[in-house]
């Protein structure tokens, strides 16, 4: 079992920037591959971004540029540095972890084992 805690999320104006990060428990938290998705209110959970155990990186179009993924394996957390936010950005976002080689893509909420509770961004404009 794998738990996920998000912090950092809050509110802020269009613009500004936000880190959120994701601790998890467990002793091989470098071979997971992590990702973010959100949901915004009335619509199904969309991928945001993930970082492979190799390093690999992956991003949503509409977040390239904006958006960094990265970990830290010595302290078992993943990061989500969200710059120039727009409030079509608000949404609960949320930390999942893979945990196990499947064949699911890992920009998919089913390539995921594990997921935090969520935390909310709120942009303003």
């Amino acid at each position: 079992q794998v738990q996920l805690v998000e912090s950092g999320g809050g509110s802020v104006q269009a613009g500004g920037s936000l880190r959120l990060s994701c601790a998890a428990s467990g002793r091989t938290f470098s071979t997971y591959g992590m990702g973010w998705f959100r949901q915004a209110l009335g619509r199904e959970r969309e991928f945001v971004a993930a970082i492979g155990a190799s390093g690999r990186l992956y991003y949503v179009d509409f977040v390239q540029g904006r958006f960094t993924i990265s970990r830290d394996n010595a302290k078992n957390t993943v990061y989500l540095q969200m710059n120039s936010l727009k409030p079509e950005d608000t949404a609960v976002y949320y930390c999942a972890a893979r945990t196990t080689s499947n064949a699911r893509p890992i920009t998919r909420t089913g390539g995921y084992d594990f997921w935090g509770q969520g935390a909310q961004v709120t942009v303003s404009s």
